[in-house]
């Protein structure tokens, strides 16, 4: 046996070997050794083999126009400010899309579109007369501006909502973009979708506000509240009953903070009322400003409002200066667990709204599992009669690399962590039928080579030799096709991509490389001086 032989057969076993090491957690599950399954993951399935949620959530774009109006509301003040000119009143002016400066005078005008076209050249700006001599400077988005904020809302939600998915802990999931600012979810094998909705759905906003120590619970019951404050409500968790009571809390409009500022966020145990906590730490800008805050405000309660609910408003004992704060609540570990995860993936730049929520039982997936294997097995009986039948000893060759192309395409997708869905099993059973193709051109190559009376060597090695190139196009082509539908495909058609891939390049090794060895193997050997080809 030459060096090559042994070398191409070291290489088939080997790459056996570790199939099946990829298919033992598959297979055997929880009676393999922990290292084992540790290394090598179990075959993922899809949604609809495994059962899961289906969910398509629409981001109000609009929300997020408007939030980018309050923050042009506040840089403008903030500039005027700093120039000490004095103005009568900024606001935001929705109908035009846009912010509205009131100033007392010409000159004061001239010194606002001034300021505006320098730190906003993008902005278009009006002048409007008003009773009494005041002047109203408008400035508005462009359409083209607006529809850029809305695509970003669009784009950002996307990232946010993949972030909170990915430390939700789900396998395979499914996020993409859709037409009227839509994005389709799924999440295979979720089984509480109610947390999941909750955990998706949260704009989590986390904002630091002071409390109006001034306004006293008099003055909130029959609504009389300062200009610049409002009412929000603290959220509190009896830990005996569960029972959930809601407490009135007069806090200032002015955001100092916001979560954008967060580096990280974790739960932790209170050692006192051995009750868990979210532990927040910001960046080094949020560190700063954090540091400044409680400077200023120091025997001032600070209210940390997430989504327009209080959480937790302390007194501010002392200046804290290392950058960290923790939200405290009455959680369950599991409260905690989904508000840090929501504060690590960020706020939502603009609400989600639920537009269609589909629960798929797992009874479903059964069904297409059993379908599946059914179209697999009589698939793949009938040509496996069909070759023994036509192609005698040499079919048998080729089933064998049929057996293996199976095996090599479900340690592949084992491998490289993909899901196997039901249009994943036509792409399969297509590889199939593409394999057996090129056992075919092989086959009838070495037939013609043996009709004209060469040796058993020379038509094998004349038989390969000419069917490489047709089989090469072949699959070549097939594959780039794959490429495409994966890359631009969705859903059904990317686990179609999926496995069609796979399985071509596992058909090329067993059915050019496998099958070559094992005829190799028996003429070189001795064992077989013809070749029985039907």
């Amino acid at each position: 046996m030459s060096k090559s032989l042994k070398m191409r057969g070291a290489v088939i076993l080997l790459l056996v070997i570790l199939s099946f090491f990829a298919l033992g957690p598959t297979l055997f599950g929880d009676k393999l050794p922990e290292w084992w399954t540790r290394t090598f993951d179990p075959i993922h399935l899809g949604l609809d083999l495994q059962g899961g949620m289906h969910l398509i959530l629409g981001v109000e774009v609009d929300k997020a126009v408007e939030s980018r109006l309050d923050s042009l509301v506040d840089q403008a003040e903030s500039l005027l400010r700093e120039r000490d000119l004095i103005y009568r009143s900024v606001s935001r002016d929705l109908a035009a899309g846009g912010i509205s400066i009131t100033v007392y005078d010409e000159e004061s005008a001239r010194q606002v579109e001034r300021i505006m076209r320098d730190s906003f050249p993008n902005l278009e700006e009006q002048t409007q007369p008003l009773d009494g001599g005041y002047i109203a400077k408008h400035f508005r988005f462009t359409e083209r501006e607006i529809e850029q904020i809305r695509d970003y809302a669009h784009r950002q939600a996307l990232e946010t909502l993949r972030n909170r998915v990915d430390q939700f802990g789900v396998t395979e999931p499914v996020l993409q973009r859709q037409a009227d600012h839509r994005i389709l979810i799924q999440l295979p094998g979720v089984d509480d979708p109610h947390r999941a909705i909750a955990l998706l759905g949260k704009t989590a906003r986390l904002e630091f506000k002071m409390v109006a120590e001034d306004v006293t619970p008099t003055d909130i019951a029959e609504g009389r509240l300062p200009s610049g404050t409002e009412i929000l409500y603290e959220r509190r968790v009896d830990p005996r009953t569960g029972a959930v009571t809601e407490t009135p809390v007069a806090v200032h409009t002015a955001t100092l903070m916001t979560g954008d500022l967060l580096a990280d966020a974790q739960v932790r145990i209170d050692p006192r009322f051995n009750e868990p906590y979210v532990a927040i730490d910001f960046n080094a800008l949020g560190a700063r400003r954090f540091d400044q805050i409680t400077a200023a405000n120091v025997g001032r309660r600070m209210a940390i409002v997430l989504d327009d609910t209080v959480y937790s408003a302390p007194v501010i004992r002392e200046r804290i200066s290392g950058g960290s704060a923790q939200i405290s609540g009455a959680f369950t570990e599991r409260e905690a667990t989904d508000l840090a995860i929501v504060l690590r993936a960020g706020s939502l730049p603009a609400p989600v709204q639920i537009m269609e929520n589909r629960t798929v039982g797992p009874s479903l997936g059964r069904d297409s599992i059993q379908q599946g294997i059914v179209s697999i097995t009589v698939g793949g009986a009938l040509v496996v009669v069909a070759i023994a039948v036509y192609y005698g000893l040499s079919g048998l060759v080729a089933i064998l690399a049929l057996v293996l192309n199976l095996v090599f395409i479900m340690a592949m997708l084992t491998l490289f962590k993909a899901s196997l869905t039901l249009p994943g099993i036509a792409g399969i059973v297509l590889t199939v039928g593409m394999a057996v193709d090129a056992n075919v051109l092989i086959f009838e190559r070495i037939r013609e080579e043996l009709r004209i009376g060469k040796t058993a060597r020379a038509a094998l090695e004349a038989g390969y030799a000419k069917a490489f190139s047709t089989i090469i196009d072949a699959n070549i082509t097939t594959l780039v096709a794959a490429l495409v539908l994966f890359q631009f495909g969705t859903g059904p058609v990317k686990g179609f991509a999926v496995t069609l891939s796979v399985g071509i390049i596992a058909s090329l090794f067993t059915a050019i490389f496998v099958t070559r060895t094992v005829f190799d193997y028996f003429l070189t050997s001795g064992r077989a001086k013809r070749l029985s080809i039907g």
